[in-house]
């Protein structure tokens, strides 16, 4: 099945200005260590690196807990993701051109891993994200499927281990559900911000509107 789009009847000569794209963290303070153990291990029972001492059954622990962890984190990007395109269905609801325009949640989540903003990309590269069309795909893929954060003991060692192949399929499957028009970055800019990050400005931001009240 291929995906169905449709051309976003938008005037070439506006631009829409989106919701910023709030990034939140996720509390797991040993989620760096197992995803550092989870490479190595998996570097290892490839034999690409000596397995020294470790048995195939560590190995194999170790390799599922990275993954199960990417999981998770995976999963909450989601749902940063999802809310950031339900504001941006938000503005379409209450934007006569757009609202008319075919536009949907699978524009939205196109125009996320196909096309954002130079300026998106620019900052995602200088928090060392490269993938980002991965990471924001699986993450959604997961979404799509799971409602709340999945428990370990859920999930088969099966679906860990091949966990990102699912990701793809069930992002590419949501994608294919609904023709949808596709948007450029040209005609939709936003903004990325981590949680802490966008917080300041808001505070400074508030804390100037406060002493300009005050002047008044």
């Amino acid at each position: 099945m291929k995906r169905k789009m449709t051309t976003t009847p938008v005037r070439p000569t506006k631009t829409w200005k989106l919701p910023p794209l709030i990034l939140h963290p996720f509390a797991d303070s040993a989620g760096p260590d197992k995803l550092v153990e989870s490479s190595r291990a998996s570097l290892m029972i490839q034999g690409l690196i000596p397995q020294g001492s470790a048995s195939r059954d560590e190995l194999e622990r170790r390799l599922l807990d990275g993954r199960y962890c990417e999981i998770r984190m995976l999963f909450y990007v989601g749902k940063d993701l999802i809310r950031w395109i339900e504001q941006c269905m938000d503005l379409v609801e209450r934007d006569a051109d757009l609202k008319s325009a075919g536009i949907c949640f699978q524009s939205f989540a196109a125009l996320l891993v196909e096309d954002p903003p130079a300026q998106v990309r620019e900052k995602l590269k200088k928090w060392g994200v490269s993938d980002y069309k991965s990471i924001f795909s699986r993450a959604l893929g997961l979404n799509a499927v799971f409602g709340e954060a999945p428990e370990r003991h859920d999930l088969s060692d099966e679906f860990i281990r091949h966990y990102y192949r699912y990701a793809d399929q069930l992002f590419a499957c949501r994608q294919m559900l609904w023709t949808f028009s596709d948007i450029k970055s040209h005609h939709f800019e936003f903004e990325i911000f981590a949680s802490g990050e966008y917080s300041r400005i808001l505070e400074r931001e508030w804390g100037g509107e406060a002493v300009s009240g005050g002047d008044s």
